[in-house]
């Protein structure tokens, strides 16, 4: 496509979102870059499949963080996705907005417009949902979103009800007006198949003359005017090209690539660019840093009763499920791991939820090296209770390594260097062991497997969550939006402070992360952009 009116680099869930609204009108010209492949493989589609393309390189970069001190030293896995929908095309799928706080919160950091109801009139406009109440949720929308209600284990009931005898009420949706509770995810599931930001907004858009997406076109630079950008430089087969953008420049390269590709083109921070070799076109020490991230960990339990262990680990139980989901896309294959959870207070002085939990009516303590083992659990009936903080007080930062846009970033999340994180994880693991010495789940439990009745006093419990927690893949902010230069990186709309043409459209510019899975809000964020930008470009979003 020759002279773009906008160029957006990613296709993941914004830059799916972008295109798609971008494109609608049919007056504007836009090209997607894409450094990953085409979407259409059977484990991207089969929900269950993400076990398959959590260690794939072909559709995942693969990133590996820094050894974190607050993780016991450990490396951890960073999956995000190199592929048509990206990390949309890759996840576990669940459908969290969050809290409403949580966007009054941005509202309130100087960033007019993001406030609860105006996100929530996006998320509104997104849905196609088949639960909760009318006036909060959307009917209509590109995204279907699926319940497990008939699929869910008859063990998950039973955690529901020791879960309502400790006070936290059962919750029919967790996107209505109030989060607390718990109760069944929604998921970003349709027809028995993953609905990734690509097949529920790009693909319709690609049949539009006015778009354009091309695969395997890693951005190398941004191209600039003095303080303007005017477009970008990618490689593709061996080859760079340059390509120039009639209006804009959208950054939808994630927490990770967004701030990775400023900081290559010469934004970010002036001392550590300079030590690289780099020219510095702007100074901003924002850049890359101000990560958050949820980090959670499971516990673990032998069952008196069959769980999903006993459907998926036997070759013939494989086959059994593959069957049924290639026959009738139904089955445990059609859904995701954690069909139920919740949201719950580790204290009274908490306003909203601060801790997310996850049932799963399965384990697998015995891991296969190289491969997430939802595929092949436990040889013994087992489940597991997890749980991941909601809004994490510890941050940590993503710098470039050189000047080599090819090479993989630093990524030192410095999860759990707040001591608040680290209190409020050992309340939750006391927590969950309490719904387990509850009936009626405690009437089908042998034993507690992970992390075992020995790890009883604090210092014990606080020494495994180190050992065992790790990223439950939602890092954002690391180009984070707020009215002050000198602490954001964009502005209330989305444009890069002090460079012209250029947005950052993703995750990245969250002011504070969200109560619970991040998906769903980097998808109204760039549902709501999208509007911004259009109003920009003198139209009036339809």
């Amino acid at each position: 496509m020759d002279n773009p009116d906008f160029i957006i680099v990613g296709a993941g869930s914004a830059g799916c979102v972008m295109a798609e609204r971008l494109s609608a009108s049919g007056r504007h010209k836009v090209l997607v870059l894409e450094a990953g492949g085409d979407d259409r493989r059977f484990y991207i589609q089969m929900p269950l499949g993400y076990g398959k393309t959590f260690f794939d390189p072909k559709v995942n970069w693969m990133y590996r963080a820094e050894p974190d001190p607050g993780l016991a030293g450990n490396v951890d896995h960073w999956p995000r996705g190199r592929v048509l929908g990206g990390s949309s095309s890759i996840n576990a799928m669940v459908w969290i907005r969050g809290a409403r706080a949580d966007f009054d919160d941005w509202r309130a950091a100087g960033n007019p417009g993001w406030g609860a109801d105006e996100m929530c009139t996006a998320f509104r406009e997104i849905e196609c949902a088949v639960i909760g109440d009318d006036a909060q949720r959307g009917r209509s929308g590109p995204l279907n979103l699926f319940v497990p209600d008939k699929t869910v284990h008859p063990l998950t009931l039973k955690w529901f009800e020791a879960a309502q005898t400790l006070g936290l009420p059962f919750n029919p949706d967790f996107n209505g007006a109030d989060q607390e509770g718990v109760g069944l995810f929604e998921f970003t599931i349709h027809k028995g198949r993953r609905l990734s930001a690509a097949r529920a907004f790009l693909r319709p858009a690609m049949k539009r003359p006015n778009l354009r997406v091309i695969k395997g076109a890693q951005v190398t630079g941004l191209s600039f005017d003095g303080t303007r950008v005017t477009g970008v430089s990618y490689r593709r087969g061996g080859r760079t090209v340059e390509i120039k953008a009639g209006r804009e420049v959208i950054l939808s390269g994630g927490a990770v690539n967004s701030p990775q590709l400023l900081q290559v083109s010469g934004i970010g921070p002036a001392a550590h660019l300079t030590d690289l070799g780099i020219k510095v076109r702007l100074d901003n020490t924002n850049v890359g840093r101000n990560l958050e991230d949820h980090v959670g960990f499971n516990y673990t339990y032998r069952a008196k009763c069959k769980t999903l262990n006993q459907d998926l680990r036997p070759w013939w139980g494989k086959v059994r499920a593959g069957l049924q989901y290639l026959l009738t896309r139904g089955g445990p294959l059609s859904v995701s791991l954690n069909q139920a959870g919740g949201f719950f207070r580790t204290g009274p002085a908490q306003d909203r939820p601060n801790i997310q939990l996850y049932f799963q009516a399965l384990s697998t303590v015995l891991p296969r090296p190289g491969e997430r083992p939802i595929l092949s659990p436990d040889p013994w009936p087992g489940f597991s209770i997890g749980c991941s903080n909601c809004r994490p007080k510890s941050r940590g930062e993503i710098m470039i390594r050189s000047s080599d846009p090819r090479e993989a970033p630093r990524i030192s999340p410095n999860a759990l260097s707040h001591e608040d994180d680290v209190r409020e994880l050992l309340e939750t693991g006391k927590f969950i062991r309490k719904m387990a010495a509850t009936s009626p789940l405690a009437d089908f439990i042998e034993s507690e497997i992970l992390p075992g009745p020995k790890v009883i006093d604090d210092e014990a419990m606080i020494e495994d969550l180190r050992r065992r927690s790790g990223t439950v893949y939602h890092p954002v902010g690391t180009c984070r939006m707020g009215p002050d230069p000198a602490a954001a990186v964009v502005d209330p709309r989305l444009r890069v402070h002090g460079v012209g043409g250029l947005r950052v459209v993703d995750c990245s510019v969250f002011p504070n992360i969200v109560t619970g899975n991040t998906n769903a809000a980097a998808i109204a964020t760039a549902w709501r952009a999208s509007e911004l930008v259009l109003e920009d470009a003198g139209q009036v979003a339809s």
